[in-house]
């Protein structure tokens, strides 16, 4: 198992901090976030220093019914590959759904959702990380996932599934443990009781970051300092088992560097404390393992996939919530993905915000209320401003700048702005609605 030692989520904004902080091992990127040709001269600065830097994959839903897209296996490991990582990480999540197997339109969730703990989720997540594993060049480890609703008849606990899974793969775990303490808060899930189950000589690294709780709910933030109640569950952690790495994440509402460290500090005694508990003594009880059922990987997939897209169509789609689910949860859940989505297209859009002024967000959120996302975040913008376009807006200014935002974009290449090209493009259009 590699040692990687105390480290922090690399992000842009944040980029200078963490070149200058002291005693960092090592890095993680999100893998989508990077382009191989063209690194960050920071994140080439670290490598060159012999900072660790390990790539997260956010977008390839190991935990969805289809098989891993190949072009986005090939991406993650060119990435590997590019910056020289000792290893790949991933979710144990679904991020679409419907296609194919439910002869149904594709439809993304723009986040991570909880797979099933169930015998036919389990064959197809097993199935899924073996072609992974196969595609990639560096082992690969797999994060459990913070989740705000439960799915109705889980067949395991947390601690089962995973121990299943590392079982029957081989593959690394990436232990979280604020989600371990979100699924306690929104799920009545003992974190100590799924470390208990745990095949702790699987962890590759584990993963530490705030959140914040709202009428009941946990949301994993990542935007918010660490709480107490995580490191208390990286102490149990650590009390168990040495963890090979330990990572803090933040991807928004960064605070000065002098604040990070200060957390960087907190899990670093979290730590040694947990250290000094397994040095006295304290012995892990292992999970028992469940029996494997024999039965069709496909019929599993297509009783996942029917499933996966009733409940992402709940989410995004406006369809009825399956029977047995918690509709307040999916509730919070639906409108935690729209603001997600919102905050996103205005990251990659940043126009939009600005053409649409204070009605920008109320706007998207009506939006993605009953359209749902279907190629990714860039198309989700162009058919947002699409939409609204479609409403005419009242605004006539704004209304001629998101027109020619949308022109500007939805094309296979730049409009011209040479006086000649626009004439003709102007002619054309009085010509085609004759």
């Amino acid at each position: 198992m590699v040692q990687l030692g105390t480290g922090i989520g690399w992000r842009p904004e944040i980029a200078e901090a963490v070149e200058g902080m002291p005693g960092i091992d090592w890095v993680e990127v999100v893998a989508e976030n990077v382009c191989p040709g063209h690194l960050p001269e920071s994140l080439v600065r670290l490598r060159e220093r012999g900072v660790t830097v390990v790539p997260h994959g956010v977008s390839l839903g190991l935990g969805g019914a289809e098989r891993p897209d190949e072009g986005r296996l090939a991406a993650l490991a060119e990435r590997a590959e590019t910056l020289r990582s000792p290893l790949v990480t991933e979710h144990i999540a679904f991020v679409r759904a419907g296609g194919p197997l439910t002869a149904s339109s594709p439809i993304e969730a723009g986040h991570l959702l909880p797979v099933p703990r169930t015998r036919d989720a389990l064959d197809v997540l097993c199935e899924n990380v073996r072609i992974a594993q196969d595609a990639l060049p560096v082992p690969l480890a797999v994060e459990n996932i913070a989740a705000l609703f439960s799915w109705p008849g889980e067949e395991m606990t947390e601690g089962q599934f995973l121990y299943e899974l590392a079982d029957r793969t081989g593959v690394r775990l990436l232990i979280d443990v604020a989600n371990l303490h979100t699924n306690h808060v929104n799920r009545g899930e003992d974190p100590a009781e799924a470390l208990a189950g745990l095949p702790l000589e699987a962890i590759a690294y584990v993963h530490v970051a705030g959140g914040f709780e709202r009428d009941g709910v946990w949301h994993d933030s990542h935007a918010h300092p660490v709480p107490e109640p995580v490191l208390a569950v990286l102490t149990d952690l650590a009390s168990r088992v040495s963890p090979p790495g330990v990572l803090l994440e933040r991807d928004e509402n960064f605070p000065e560097a002098a604040e990070m460290e200060r957390e960087l500090g907190a899990i670093r005694r979290a730590v040694a404390e947990g250290a000094e508990r397994r040095g006295a003594g304290a012995a892990p009880v292992m999970g028992v393992r469940p029996e494997p059922r024999q039965g069709s990987l496909e019929a599993a997939r297509e009783r996942l996939a029917l499933a996966q897209t009733a409940v992402l169509s709940a989410l995004v789609a406006g369809t009825p919530v399956p029977e047995g689910f918690d509709r307040v949860r999916m509730g919070v859940q639906g409108r935690a993905l729209a603001a997600k989505r919102a905050d996103v297209v205005a990251k990659v859009a940043p126009e939009l915000p600005v053409i649409l002024g204070s009605g920008y967000r109320a706007a998207f959120l009506a939006y993605a209320q009953t359209q749902p996302m279907t190629g990714g975040y860039r198309r989700d913008a162009l058919d947002f401003a699409e939409h609204v376009l479609a409403g005419r807006p009242e605004d006539a200014s704004a209304r001629r700048a998101l027109r020619e935002w949308w022109l500007e974009r939805s094309g296979s290449r730049p409009r011209s702005h040479r006086p000649a090209v626009r004439l003709a493009r102007a002619t054309r259009r009085v010509l085609l609605r004759r």
